[in-house]
């Protein structure tokens, strides 16, 4: 079974917020998978689209048949953090974290049943 993969990096999304959505789209078919994300209304939706395309792509240059492709894994890392500051009352700091996201996503071909 021959697998392929394709990485988003350091997407300016909280690697929790892509999270809620992998789970739903694991293990599905890839035209299964793209009309899920299509429909979902988060942001997320549309960077873990834009991966499988890339994954669907990588796989299309293998030569690998892209109608039975599954999606294996979807897999959300947390990429490094940005440290920024908002300034409050009396003259203090907080200190605002807005983090980032490495997404990959792992396609193999669907095993054929004998």
């Amino acid at each position: 079974m021959e697998q392929v993969s394709a990485t988003a990096r350091y997407l300016r999304i909280g690697p929790q917020k892509v999270r809620m959505l992998v789970d739903g789209i694991k293990g599905k078919s890839v035209e299964k998978g793209l009309n899920t994300l299509r429909f979902m209304p988060n942001k997320g939706a549309g960077l873990v689209e834009k991966a499988l395309r890339s994954a669907v792509a990588n796989a299309e240059e293998k030569n690998m048949d892209v109608d039975g492709l599954v999606i294996l894994n979807v897999l959300v890392d947390q990429g490094p953090t940005l440290k920024r500051f908002r300034p409050r009352a009396r003259g203090r700091a907080t200190r605002i974290l807005k983090r980032t996201s490495h997404i990959t996503v792992v396609l193999a071909e669907k095993a054929a049943k004998n």
